[in-house]
């Protein structure tokens, strides 16, 4: 059968493309971006297995992620250590690798039912905003840990964050909250919640997993993460136990990742690895592994 040009040309291109070294699937639009939470990786820090300042390094060399999420525990005395976050940002930006945010938890409720504790917990965040803004972050993670019903931890919660968030708009910093236990992993609560606080720098951080609400209670994962993304300024894949097929076993990420991409989000998707089953490397290899299955239209 004789070849059309058109098939001619289509072949020659693709002939190009691959003397090139370049394959055709690298050549797809990308519908979202790949970062690595620190988080996935707290059993090797907190062991001192490796520093905080070799996390970006350590993101690029080992996996070829250039972007990453940072938790405060790791250096939570450094947040005003200038020479300290100098380093940590020439070591990201010598190896092309972005920092995004930095989740902060330890720092007070900022739904506290005390008016006073809770201006302390707003106030306390204020130094991982300028950690962000100096790092090159676009955010900052927050918890919405409140206390009493769930108006008044809505109101409570709803009026730290538009606080916080009126800081963060001086440093073109985002405060991004988190489901993460309690009612704010509850989605309707928490989207209330974001609505309440009603500012273009308060929004989510939906996590795959965290839809614990209590020891007896769950909230569906699915509908929650659905309910959150509308206001999301990053996500977190969260990932616990793989199958002998590489597929995640608590969350069906091709239903997780339609949800996500239908509601318009761009974005970074985070390698947030959390199980027991896996080294915390296998771990993070597989869910890179899982998303790239489907990060390519």
């Amino acid at each position: 059968m004789r070849e059309t040009r058109r098939e001619f040309l289509k072949a020659a291109a693709a002939g190009l493309v691959a003397a090139s070294g370049v394959s055709l699937a690298a050549q797809k639009k990308a519908r979202f971006e790949i970062s690595l939470a620190q988080w996935s990786f707290h059993k090797a820090l907190f062991s001192r297995q490796f520093d905080n300042l070799d996390f970006a390094v350590k993101a690029r060399k080992d996996y070829d992620i250039g972007a990453v999420e940072y938790v405060n525990q790791f250096f939570k005395d450094k947040a005003k250590d200038q020479a300290y976050l100098a380093e940590m940002k020439k070591r990201a930006d010598d190896n092309g690798v972005r920092s995004v945010l930095i989740m902060c938890d330890g720092e007070g409720a900022l739904g506290d039912a005390d008016a006073a504790k809770r201006q302390t917990a707003v106030e306390n965040h204020y130094r991982w905003v300028e950690a962000a803004t100096y790092l090159g972050c676009h955010s900052i993670r927050v918890n919405a840990q409140s206390s009493g019903t769930w108006d008044e931890q809505r109101d409570r919660a709803a009026e730290g964050l538009h606080k916080l968030s009126a800081f963060g708009e001086t440093h073109g910093i985002n405060v991004i909250v988190e489901n993460h236990g309690g009612l704010s992993s509850n989605g309707q609560w928490l989207a209330a919640t974001i609505k309440q606080a009603n500012h273009p720098r308060c929004g989510t951080l939906p996590d795959f997993g965290n839809f614990r609400i209590s020891p007896t209670e769950e909230y569906d994962r699915y509908k929650g993460v659905a309910e959150l993304m509308p206001f999301a300024k990053g996500v977190s894949a969260k990932s616990n136990e793989f199958d002998a097929a590489g597929n995640e076993t608590r969350t069906d990420y091709a239903k997780m990742l339609k949800i996500v991409l239908d509601a318009g989000y761009k974005g970074h998707i985070g390698i947030e690895y959390e199980g027991e089953k896996h080294s915390e490397a296998d771990g993070v290899r597989a869910t890179q592994k899982l998303l790239e299955k489907y990060r390519f239209a």
